[in-house]
């Protein structure tokens, strides 16, 4: 019975994918507190670029596409595939082929710390492909790498089963025990962001609509000085910010 319970109030994938397709991705990068995004070289390169779904992770030795394939094969329906090729640019671990057949295997995308190829065939594939750079050069075959580990892909830690969502903007990557949390964020920031739209077609001022105006008087009026921000006496404090600002007239004098 608890077990019917907590089912009925966890959402399911594709619930959560569906809300998350409806979201972009700075919105969200907004929820998580302007964090979570992909390096800004994280390009989409592929015809359809909006992807969510849980992370399937993968670590390669350098330039060695040995695991790619059979990531690939043991990848849930639905995920999406991050893999830490650790930036390297001038071999590509991913191609057509593998394009294809991540498609047919129905994953949600790829996501590569590294570099791709065939560029020419996979703009116009609609499975979503984010890579750092394109260049002609193949990967070896040598080396064992790890799957289902934390790895590290455009300046973010992925976990497994981390949420990873992308479109035109790019990457964003959500912690799967904030997922719940971000989606409801990014909800009601998208929702505010639909009235200050309204408002402004409407005539309104940008800056007024955003009370600007008070946080650039509040600004003008505080001392930024970073040893005022310790836990004193207030009185201590009062008498500091005097001392500051007394500093700060004689040095315009």
């Amino acid at each position: 019975m608890q077990r019917q319970e907590r089912s009925r109030k966890a959402p399911n994938d594709r619930v959560l994918r569906t809300r998350l397709s409806t979201l972009k991705t700075a919105l969200l990068s907004d929820a998580l507190g302007k964090t979570g995004g992909l390096d800004h070289d994280m390009k989409c390169f592929s015809a359809k670029c909006q992807m969510a779904g849980p992370a399937a992770t993968l670590r390669v030795h350098p330039a060695d596409i040995l695991m790619i394939g059979r990531a690939i094969s043991e990848c849930p329906k639905g995920s999406v595939l991050v893999i830490d090729g650790q930036g390297e640019l001038n071999t590509a671990l991913w191609g057509i082929v593998t394009t294809v057949v991540a498609r047919l295997k129905k994953l949600e995308g790829v996501v590569i710390d590294g570099a791709i190829r065939d560029i020419e065939g996979i703009r116009r594939e609609r499975f979503p492909v984010f890579a750092r750079a394109i260049v002609p050069n193949a990967g070896g075959a040598e080396y064992l790498g790890e799957s289902g580990i934390p790895i590290q892909c455009g300046g973010v830690v992925v976990n497994p089963g981390d949420w990873v969502v992308g479109d035109e903007d790019g990457v964003v990557v959500i912690p799967l025990a904030r997922l719940l949390a971000v989606i409801k964020m990014a909800e009601h920031l998208r929702a505010l962001e639909t009235r200050i739209e309204r408002e402004i077609r409407r005539g309104k001022d940008l800056v007024s609509l955003l009370r600007y105006d008070e946080l650039l008087e509040q600004k003008a009026n505080q001392v930024f000085l970073p040893q005022l921000r310790f836990k004193g006496d207030k009185s201590d404090l009062r008498t500091l910010k005097a001392k500051a600002l007394c500093i700060g007239r004689s040095n315009l004098d």
